[in-house]
């Protein structure tokens, strides 16, 4: 009776007809995954030398922290923790404690209070104004992790017990409330690490490494090939028999050589008449689908979309990107979330105290969006608000005082009027609403009929608003060498040369607008061939107003509204050197005008 072979059945799809799952026939069956262990020195060798690696480590942790977060307090609070946040260079070592957790594998953030007996639990009650001296960044290669924690009563089971930290002169025990610590890539359970990776994570580009080592290569094959893009080749009579003559073989390189730089002088190649000569061309159009496809899947090894690993435009018709960006935006989120949010939790409470010297309980932040919405999209939403609330007060189911602390809050939470929350509070009660409530008619039974008041006649329009800071602005303009300044400098709202009735298209919220100082400006020429010096500003009661008008009948000729003050017509001065006024700007009221005929 022949052997027996005995084969190891995989919970997996087997074939007998097909050899699927059978090591003698189908290949895939021998394939394994095993554990890729890379050291110190080739990570610090492909973050410092390797652009695919280094951006793969640092655009999570960058986009993580560039927009910080916001601050939901008094105004005053906010401005004495954000102080203390720039003392302590908060939002640099974040990204620092960030970027090497996921080169490493780990890294934390101490919080250094000055207390000496640094194996005591850190007690967030004590800490006072001032109580945190400073903030230190510690790599995983700086710090090594204690036992892990096996009581699971404890807060800290199922991770290191204490740290060491060790210095020129001693070696330090750090009890792990003292360290905001961060992890990049979890394990599956601390019990399984073991080595200098123990109590900590694995570094991001390990499981990266091989889709980043490929793209790599491809990239280097498909530049080696440049080289060999043109090859040129001879046909010799009697080559092969010839050579064994070292005369013969010198004679050739001569020969050979006077040939090339004959070509190189005068374009013409010198042969023999029995000789052939031919070209060989390598074909380079599939190459870049080869490249692109790699990178792609080192992208989606990173998790992170082509478009921001690569800085490059969104390809193929109709391609935004903007349903990659905003998956990965979410996934931002989530690290801010689930990962940063929990690790510096002790720290933003002793950042909260050692800022305001106690922990008021309505204090808390909210991480920035990372997609900022444009000027039209935030003029849209808070018309709407505008909107709704209008309609709210109209059907009475509450007060105005109800609304204005509801709406009030709406408007400070989603970031369209900083310090709005202060203003109200400074106003308090003494104020009168005013939204929009009319008298109801009285209606005198003894007067006499009256004809109806008919629809004012159509008409164009042209609606605007004069500087009255205007001595400012001119100021400001001759310093950078305007000469031939507008008399009347002005914001356009509204020119429509369609007619329409003036009286159906409402009035302005404000007969003064103030726009504060600073923020988006710029120099352009607009026109046709930009004769129109103008000074480029953003106010969103502005493009509110200007919308409201559009969708009331008027015209406008242009794709786009973007505020604007026209400074000089016409003049040969260079905008480049100019820079941008950034004072405050106050207009006046609106006025209306029919269009010019000029």
């Amino acid at each position: 009776m022949g052997d027996v072979i005995q084969l190891r059945a995989n919970d997996s799809l087997r074939s007998v007809v097909a050899g699927l799952g059978d090591p003698f026939r189908d290949k895939m069956a021998t394939a394994s995954y095993g554990f890729q262990y890379i050291d110190d020195y080739q990570l610090a060798a492909i973050y410092k030398s390797n652009w695919l690696g280094k951006k793969i480590v640092n655009i999570p942790a960058m986009d993580a922290v560039r927009k910080g977060r916001d601050w939901q307090a008094e105004q005053d609070q906010i401005e004495l923790i954000e102080a203390e946040e720039n003392r302590l260079g908060y939002w640099q070592k974040l990204l620092e404690v960030k970027v090497k957790a996921r080169l490493w594998g780990g890294a934390a953030l101490f919080i250094g209070t000055g207390e000496q007996d640094l194996m005591q639990p850190l007690n967030v009650e004590r800490v006072g104004k001032g109580g945190i001296k400073y903030l230190t960044v510690l790599s995983r290669r700086d710090v090594t992790s204690g036992p892990i924690e096996q009581d699971v009563l404890s807060e800290f089971f199922g991770k290191p017990s204490y740290y060491e930290v060790t210095g020129t002169a001693s070696m330090v025990r750090i009890h792990p409330s003292r360290l905001a610590v961060f992890i990049g890539e979890p394990h599956g359970d601390n019990l399984l690490n073991f080595g200098i990776n123990q109590g900590w994570g694995d570094s991001i580009i390990e499981s990266v490494y091989t889709a980043t080592k490929n793209a790599d290569a491809t990239a280097a094959n498909i530049a080696s090939l440049v080289f060999e893009a043109n090859v040129d080749v001879f046909r010799i009579p009697d080559f092969m028999a010839n050579l064994s003559d070292p005369a013969y073989s010198q004679r050739l390189l001569d020969r050979f050589m006077l040939a090339a730089t004959a070509k190189g002088i005068n374009r013409a190649l010198l042969l023999d008449k029995e000789e052939e000569y031919e070209r060989k061309q390598v074909s380079f159009a599939t190459l870049p689908e080869v490249m692109q496809t790699f990178l792609q899947i080192a992208a989606g090894a990173a998790d992170i979309p082509v478009t921001r690993l690569l800085g490059q435009s969104p390809a193929g018709m109709s391609a935004t990107g903007e349903s990659d960006m905003n998956n990965y935006y979410d996934r931002v989120s989530s690290i801010q979330t689930l990962e940063m949010k929990p690790a510096i939790y002790r720290l933003d409470e002793c950042l909260i105290r050692s800022a305001l010297g106690n922990r008021p309980t309505e204090v808390f932040y909210k991480w920035s969006p990372l997609k900022q919405m444009t000027e039209k999209e935030l003029a849209e939403i808070g018309k709407l608000h505008a909107e709704t609330a209008q309609i709210l007060n109209t059907s009475g189911l509450f007060t105005a005082e109800e609304l204005r602390t509801v709406v009030g809050n709406q408007l400070v939470e989603e970031g369209f009027y900083p310090g709005l929350d202060q203003a109200m509070d400074d106003t308090g009660d003494d104020w009168e609403a005013d939204l929009g409530e009319e008298e109801p008619e009285v209606i005198d039974p003894n007067a006499e009929p009256t004809t109806p008041v008919k629809d004012a006649a159509p008409r164009t329009l042209y609606v605007r608003r004069d500087v009255v800071n205007r001595a400012d602005i001119v100021r400001w303009a001759k310093e950078q060498g305007f000469t031939d300044i507008v008399p009347d400098l002005h914001v356009t709202i509204a020119y429509s040369k369609q007619m329409v009735d003036w009286f159906a298209m409402g009035e302005s919220w404000s007969s003064k607008i103030e726009i504060a100082a600073g923020g988006p400006r710029q120099m352009e020429g607009l026109g046709p061939d930009g004769k129109y010096k103008a000074l480029l500003i953003t106010a969103r009661e502005l493009v509110w107003r200007h919308r409201e008008f559009i969708e009331l009948g008027a015209s406008w000729d242009w794709p786009d509204y973007q505020p604007h003050i026209s400074i000089q017509i016409g003049g040969d001065i260079d905008l480049s050197t100019v820079e941008p006024y950034q004072g405050k700007i106050v207009l006046g009221p609106e006025i209306f005008e029919e269009l010019r005929e000029d």
